[in-house]
């Protein structure tokens, strides 16, 4: 090989390795806007987290912050409840009607008309009906009043003439005389006592104003419910149940009022449907259902005899996973939880019975799991 030969391969090698010594700085250097976004994204290290496998890495200072509470799940036996959906109502023994039996116009008591909430007692006047008379009824009234008037006097001039000849008239013609007259006076009495005579409306008991309908000068009609009175001490609890076997199988019931239960005590079962469910009745002792309205939608846990093995857990544990399914979250290391999909069915409105999908000795997040299950 010549010595021009051996210096063109010379060159162009060196030329090759400045090429490769340029690519490289310029694929490292790439531009704004020009990554393909393959590297992950920049976590605080340290920090909550998603983990790859769907756990999260919670530290302990967040868990604290967090207020992440946890408990062991015990496996025991638990009573298979249901759920119904239930109205306040009027207990018939603590609750009356105030109707008029008479047309007429609303007159005003002493106190005056009383307002819904308002408190009275039993007996106590809530207003009159002054009956109204048409007028051909007065006329007939007045007409009949007079006819009874003119029947009086011929009955007192008979009277006096019967014991004028008192010798000579046997005693039973005078005694008929007599008769006759006291008559007169019952019907001339029994007319004028109906004429303006006011229909008191009472309070059948002592309560509180449910429902009024009444206001000074309305006019009514007969069997018009102008008052309704309630003692809400003593209130009643409907629910409905679709499977009339229920009713022979309830062990105990409570009532959910915001985080606290309501015990009930179960009275009984219609024997008759209504709207395709069987009407059941609960009460609560005391006056532990003096603070709903009467007609308010409730919900009631009936606690049945039947049995189902389960882990019980505070309705809160429950969340939704990014699939819409039920899970709990497990506290598998001091700052490591897992989601745990499982299966429930209720117990008694604040917590749920886990039949499937937990192992018993594992750490359940029953405190913050909504906060935990935001963690991305």
């Amino acid at each position: 090989m010549n010595i021009s030969c051996i210096r063109r391969v010379a060159a162009g090698l060196a030329q090759a390795a400045l090429l490769a010594q340029l690519a490289v700085p310029m694929s490292a250097a790439a531009g704004p806007g020009h990554d393909h976004g393959d590297a992950p994204a920049p976590t605080a290290a340290g920090g909550p987290q998603r983990l790859p496998d769907g756990a999260v890495f919670l530290p302990k200072p967040a868990q604290h912050q967090l207020d992440v509470r946890t408990t062991v799940g015990q496996t025991a036996r638990l009573p298979r409840s249901v759920e119904l959906a239930a109205e306040i109502r009027t207990d018939p023994n603590a609750g009356g009607r105030v109707q008029s039996t008479q047309g007429g116009r609303i007159m005003p008591a002493g106190g005056g008309i009383p307002v819904v909430g308002q408190s009275v007692r039993a007996g106590q006047v809530l207003g009159y009906v002054q009956p109204a008379v048409a007028p051909l009824d007065a006329a007939n009234q007045r007409a009949r009043e007079a006819e009874l008037q003119a029947q009086r006097v011929q009955a007192v001039r008979h009277l006096e003439r019967m014991r004028g000849l008192s010798d000579t008239v046997p005693q039973k013609e005078l005694d008929a005389a007599e008769a006759t007259l006291a008559a007169i006076d019952g019907q001339l009495n029994a007319l004028r006592g109906q004429t303006g005579v006011r229909e008191p409306l009472v309070a059948p008991l002592a309560g509180v104003i449910a429902n009024a309908n009444a206001t000074a000068g309305q006019v009514v009609e007969p069997r018009e419910i102008l008052f309704e009175v309630v003692d809400p001490t003593r209130q009643l609890v409907e629910a409905r149940a679709f499977d009339p076997a229920l009713a022979t199988n309830i062990a105990s019931a409570t009532l959910a009022a915001g985080n606290e239960r309501i015990p009930l005590e179960f009275i009984g079962a219609a024997r008759s449907l209504r709207e395709q469910a069987l009407p059941l009745i609960f009460r609560a002792r005391g006056a532990a259902l003096a603070r709903f309205a009467v007609g308010q939608p409730v919900l009631v846990q009936v606690q049945t005899r039947d049995q189902v093995d389960g882990i019980a857990v505070p309705s809160d544990a429950l969340v939704k996973s990014p699939s819409n399914e039920t899970i709990v979250w497990v506290k598998t290391a001091p700052e490591r939880f897992a989601p745990r999909p499982v299966r429930t069915e209720p117990l008694d409105g604040a917590r749920v019975a886990v039949t499937a999908g937990l192992k018993p000795g594992e750490r359940v997040v029953v405190q913050g799991a909504s906060l935990l299950n935001q963690i991305r």
